[in-house]
């Protein structure tokens, strides 16, 4: 029997893959110093560029739970007064780097799914009188922002663990203005993978 992906068709269970990305960040954001096949934390702000002076200048609780894999800023800096969506804001570390660059005149709107994450984000900006910072339960495929709100769409290693780009992508362009741009960092694989392997939905989060 053929297992040939058809177009339209998203290889693994979209719903069974959220939940587990969904256990693998509500154990960041409850236990961030264990031990993940993944960098945290400080070290990997640090590893991916971000400006030190301005990580360092965080509490804890604002950057423990970052689990990254670029740094969406090394594009461009942000504005002063321009909106922002982070998509997969996790712990909200982005989201902190966004508020302080776009300024008291910027929004930036924080998106995940993972409850323990959000309440962790919320408390933390609250603590940090980051008033221009609001976080929002939601999917990134179906982003609770409205039409053309957003002058920059930002992102970290969250597209990849989505099963349905497409949709994704159109989310993206929804909710960003004529104009408005998207920053993301992501992993890619430039390599043909094995269709087996593109429908194992253990390896889309190990």
């Amino acid at each position: 029997m053929s297992t040939e992906i058809l177009e339209g068709e998203t290889p693994v269970d979209a719903d069974a893959l959220r939940e587990q990305v969904r256990d693998k960040y509500r154990a960041v954001a409850i236990a961030p110093g264990d031990e993940y096949h993944f960098h945290t934390g400080r070290p990997l702000a640090a590893r991916l560029g971000y400006d030190s002076e301005v990580v360092d200048a965080m509490p804890d609780a604002a950057v423990e739970s970052f689990a990254g894999v670029g740094n969406p800023f090394s594009l461009r800096t942000l504005g002063p007064g321009e909106q922002v969506v982070d998509l997969g804001s996790g712990g909200g570390f982005d989201c902190f780097i966004a508020a302080d660059q776009v300024g008291a005149g910027g929004r930036v709107v924080g998106i995940d799914m993972t409850e323990e994450m959000l309440t962790k984000s919320t408390e933390t900006a609250a603590a940090m009188g980051a008033s221009n910072i609001r976080f929002r339960h939601g999917l990134v495929e179906d982003v609770p922002v409205a039409d053309a709100w957003a002058d920059v769409v930002i992102s970290n290693g969250v597209i990849n663990l989505c099963a349905d780009k497409r949709r994704v992508m159109g989310e993206i362009m929804r909710v960003l203005r004529p104009g408005g741009r998207l920053q993301f960092a992501d992993i890619a694989n430039g390599q043909p993978v094995p269709e087996a392997a593109v429908r194992d939905i253990d390896l889309w989060t190990s």
